[in-house]
């Protein structure tokens, strides 16, 4: 058997790629990428200069040296640690809240609006409402005393024991719609026929979400865990400033790192040792971030899967 030649024809010439397509989306990004570099990178530079330096004289880890063992920072830190633990209170909320409006589905728009609506709302405006609300004399305690539950009525941001808790508390208010929002959507993406078997294997209520639900929407969870970490690290400096005036009182029971590097900074006038206390805690947030990625890369998939 025989093979036309003149059949074949010649053979397909490779295709050149252009430059335009060998950059892909590069030319798109990069004014961004040139402008977030410019804003960002410069002030992280002079920031860390800054921190070694006192009255532009290298002073090396001194500024760090006094600033860790400066009494009110290591408060600082505590009180940022203690604030962790409303964490897992938001993952708990979040979630059962979620769970509970998937399997209701009647005015879960509704529902969803409502409970995501303080999470839009501007933290001072936040601040400024529960700072009148729990006052000793506010709605909160007025509400109580009508009920004749007096008994329960507090000075929520006066008494140093509980302030800190309360304003832990109004941040829970806040930040849990987002968890919920998020968790919902999820939940309403996953394929229907999982559910439908785990029901006719006999799963129940608790078992079906444990088993089935749960286990679908780790990475989502981890993601909720690392992001409301870092805002309880280096996010909560509205909510102090405004709900007691900038002074993290009564006392120093409120302080956190954010308002001691303010405080620092622009009340003592030691800006090089609020530059070493911010990138410390540059530093705390830094690690939050880097080890999400790990354990989402550990995980081998993304949000949506």
């Amino acid at each position: 058997m025989t093979t036309d030649v003149a059949s074949v024809g010649p053979a397909p010439r490779p295709v050149r790629r252009g430059l335009a397509h060998r950059l892909g989306p590069l030319p798109w990004v990069a004014p961004a990428a040139l402008a977030i570099l410019f804003v960002f990178a410069y002030s992280m530079f002079e920031l860390a200069r800054q921190s070694f330096q006192y009255e532009d004289a290298w002073v090396g880890f001194e500024n760090f040296s006094l600033v860790l063992s400066d009494p009110l920072f290591r408060t600082a830190i505590w009180h940022n640690t203690l604030l962790l633990l409303a964490v897992p209170v938001l993952v708990l909320l979040a979630l059962l809240v979620a769970v509970m409006l998937f399997e209701t589905r009647r005015g879960i728009v509704a529902y969803r609006a409502i409970l995501f609506l303080p999470y839009i709302l501007p933290i001072p405006v936040i601040g400024v409402v529960f700072g009148q609300l729990l006052q000793l004399n506010g709605a909160l305690n007025g509400t109580l005393d009508g009920l004749g539950l007096g008994s329960l009525t507090h000075d929520w941001l006066g008494n140093p024991q509980l302030a800190l808790w309360t304003m832990g508390g109004v941040i829970v208010w806040k930040e849990v719609g987002f968890g919920i929002v998020l968790f919902l959507a999820r939940m309403m993406s996953l394929p229907e026929d999982v559910y439908e078997s785990a029901k006719l294997d006999g799963a129940g209520f608790f078992r079906m979400h444990w088993h089935v639900t749960i286990p679908q929407m780790r990475p989502l969870v981890i993601f909720y865990v690392i992001s409301e970490a870092i805002v309880m690290v280096s996010w909560v400096f509205n909510y102090v400033f405004v709900m007691t005036n900038g002074q993290g009182g009564p006392g120093t029971s409120t302080v956190v790192t954010e308002l001691y590097i303010y405080r620092t900074a622009f009340q003592d006038q030691a800006p090089e040792l609020a530059s070493a206390a911010a990138v410390l805690l540059f530093l705390s947030t830094l690690v939050l971030i880097v080890g999400f990625f790990r354990v989402q890369r550990a995980d081998g998939g993304t949000f949506g899967d």
